[in-house]
């Protein structure tokens, strides 16, 4: 069911009929979560006058849109991770757009080279390092994770996660698949433990003295500081942009595609060119502590007060690219075993 931002007229969508289309609505499928981007549809729907619907997925978003096909209310889909926007275009399941303001207000390494997807946001993933316990300087690199001083010092998730896959394809974009699985060799040698939780567990293993530093995205801390139980977590630790020698920092994105079926395309052309404006940008980067994209656009003060740093200038549609070799890399270490 769509979770309405504003009330929809879908009555079922696992069955995929499709109801009327309105004159003046979109339909959105997230990964985000609808209060996540209520405060975008509120100033959207404030500014045109467009009712915007969006239905909230944990997952299956490929499996549920091949099942509907073309009867498919979904005008728009909006994940995070390159990797879950890029199985949506593999799958044969968006279309290209061409706008002057789409490319105006997102940098070439943030969409699509041939226009199946558009930046919004992005998100460093970066070294949470303990304050008592790490000095600074000593990681600087993602190559230094996989060196021996940090034997029994690193926690992280699961290599098989998303956002874990996406780096360790940067690597490989960096080093090759050799000197990507000799990394990841290393960094596994460098566990305090078997990868486990999601990335604000890791923070709270440094906070417990289970480990010294973590891989984690930058927006965590934003949610833990905002989370009685967790800000002593987050206040436990520092945030450290480790850059690719020779390179930059690590950024995934958060990104919207129009959908091969969308029956409100003009709908959701001016949604997707909100979403990128200066103006949306600086809300949706507020909201989730991440890093705006679009020229003139800046990140909250909070965000801002985490330091900055260099993004890695290679085409996130090349990362996506190397997913499955990398994905194969981390298998054949058993990074999780």
């Amino acid at each position: 069911m769509f979770k309405p931002i504003k009330s929809l007229a879908f009555a079922t969508l696992g069955l995929a009929i499709a109801a009327p289309v309105m004159a003046e609505e979109v339909n959105l499928y997230s990964y985000r979560q609808p209060e996540l981007l209520k405060p975008l549809t509120d100033a959207f729907e404030a500014e045109t006058g467009i009712d915007v619907n969006v239905a909230y997925l944990s997952k299956g978003m490929v499996e549920r849109l091949t099942a509907e096909g073309k009867r498919s209310p979904a005008d728009l889909v909006l994940t995070v991770d390159i990797s879950r926007l890029s199985a949506v275009v593999e799958a044969g399941l968006t279309q290209p757009v061409q706008s002057d303001v789409l490319t105006a207000n997102v940098p070439a390494a943030y969409h699509d080279p041939d226009g199946q997807w558009w930046g919004l946001t992005t998100r460093a993933r970066v070294v949470y390092a303990s304050k008592d316990r790490v000095k600074p300087g000593e990681v600087t690199t993602y190559e230094d994770l996989a060196d021996p001083k940090w034997k029994g010092r690193i926690c992280t998730r699961s290599g098989t996660h998303a956002y874990n896959v996406a780096l360790t394809a940067a690597v490989i974009h960096h080093l090759g698949e050799d000197g990507a699985k000799q990394w990841l060799e290393g960094v596994k040698a460098n566990l305090a433990r078997k990868p486990q939780g999601n990335d604000r567990a890791q923070v709270k293993a440094i906070w417990a003295g289970e480990c010294d530093i973590a891989i984690g995205n930058t927006y965590y801390m934003g949610k833990m500081l905002e989370d009685p139980e967790q800000k002593a977590w987050a206040d436990s630790v520092n945030i450290v942009f480790p850059v690719f020698e020779g390179g930059g920092a690590h950024v995934n994105i958060s990104g919207v595609a129009l959908t091969k079926s969308a029956p409100n395309k003009e709908n959701a052309l001016k949604l997707m060119e909100f979403l990128t404006s200066p103006k949306a940008q600086q809300i949706y980067a507020e909201a989730n502590h991440e890093y705006p994209i679009a020229p003139g656009s800046e990140p909250g003060e909070l965000v801002k007060s985490w330091g900055s740093f260099t993004a890695d200038d290679v085409n996130l549609m090349e990362l996506a690219k190397l997913r499955p070799a990398a994905l194969r890399i981390i298998e054949e270490v058993d990074f999780d075993g």
